[in-house]
């Protein structure tokens, strides 16, 4: 049986009208973690609140103290193109994080860390393309990931432009990071909350709905191909 871990940022209400109350609950490392059962599997899911430094842990805590074999982190984004609008979801096939910063030491472009050879820290290749296979209209983008809530479209639009990225958040890097180190594989599901126009208000009115559409798509990629 295959052991699957969850992360999740401010999408747990989501997660309990879709799998209902959960196995078990417990306190570990700071955060909540549900347990969940399948015949195929057995999910964790750990709600880590926002932010890169609640998300690498809780991704940490997944690997080593409850041994999963692949972490799987869905939520909701910002758009940073006209193409990204309201709940369109995407499957992220690399990460930017695009505060990361050590220029003024070693001359590396911002948001790159030394022991990759670009800003983009790539998802688990392989994990994408099953996703993409059941659901060919999922498009592959470029996640644009720090600890900032990303609202004016001047800001998106440049946040764009200079790394190539279609939508922003505040866990992906975290997330994507940990796992490249320890190893283990892993797939990020995003759904738009907020347009390129959209900010704090339209994302406030559209989580719940996004967040919904993101992990019913995320669930059925967990249940027929992982």
């Amino acid at each position: 049986m295959k052991t699957i871990g969850m992360i999740v940022a401010v999408e747990m209400d989501a997660v309990l009208a879709r799998y209902g109350h959960a196995a078990g609950v417990e306190r570990r490392g700071g955060f909540e973690v549900h347990r969940y059962e399948s015949g195929d599997y057995t999910l964790y899911i750990v709600s880590a609140g926002a932010g890169e430094l609640a998300a690498a842990a809780a991704t940490e805590l997944l690997i080593a103290a409850y041994g999963a074999e692949l972490i799987v982190n869905f939520g909701v984004v910002g758009g940073l193109t006209e193409e990204m609008a309201l709940a369109r979801t995407v499957a992220v096939e690399s990460v930017v994080h695009y505060d990361f910063d050590t220029s003024a030491w070693d001359g590396c472009e911002v948001g790159r860390y030394a022991s990759y050879p670009t800003p983009r820290i790539p998802t688990t290749p392989e994990l994408l393309a099953r996703a993409k296979a059941l659901f060919p209209e999922l498009r592959s983008v470029v996640c644009a990931s720090a600890d900032k809530f990303v609202g004016g479209a001047e800001e998106k639009r440049a946040l764009h432009e200079r790394f190539g990225a279609e939508i922003c958040e505040m866990e992906a890097a975290g997330v994507v990071l940990t796992c490249n180190r320890a190893g283990v594989p892993c797939l990020v599901i995003k759904t738009v909350s907020d347009g390129i126009t959209g900010g704090a208000e339209e994302f406030s009115k559209e989580l719940a709905r996004s967040a919904e559409i993101c992990l019913a798509i995320t669930d059925e990629i967990i249940r027929r191909t992982l």
